[in-house]
């Protein structure tokens, strides 16, 4: 009887032994690429979360300000109202009631004017402030994944 086993016995270098880690190397690489790629876009997401949070409060106070001059206008207008129709009660002729009407409705004009155009310069100031961040931001990201 013989109990001589035959194995086949592959050497380090053949084509058999070759192939496998070949492919282990590729996974090793594939997987230290998926592991940097991850972690480049955490770092992407918590930046671009912090820029939006940083947005989202400016916008905020952009809008409290803006609500906060509105509001102003208001009370200034009111006040001004109030006073036009205390005069109106002291009107003796007609051509005091057309004098004081179209000089109220004058300085109102002006009033008004001015106060749409300090509207519009604070929400264009607003406007800049909440989305230049966003827009620098987005090129900084842009410009280190290129």
């Amino acid at each position: 009887m013989n109990t001589t086993k035959t194995t086949a016995s592959n050497p380090a270098g053949s084509p058999m032994t070759a192939a496998p880690q070949a492919v282990r190397a590729m996974a090793e690489k594939g997987a230290t690429q998926a592991k940097e790629t991850y972690e480049k876009m955490s770092a992407a997401t918590a930046e671009a979360t912090d820029l939006i949070k940083s947005s989202c409060s400016t916008a905020v106070q952009g809008a409290h300000d803006y609500n906060n001059k509105l509001l102003e206008f208001a009370r200034t207008n009111a006040d001004v109202a109030f006073g036009f129709a205390q005069k109106l009660l002291g009107v003796k002729s007609p051509s005091e009631l057309m004098e004081l009407a179209t000089e109220h409705a004058r300085k109102q004009f002006e009033t008004l004017t001015g106060q749409a155009t300090e509207l519009a310069a604070l929400g264009q100031k607003v406007a800049l402030a909440t989305t230049e961040p966003l827009k620098t931001g987005v090129a900084k990201a842009f410009s280190r994944a290129a």
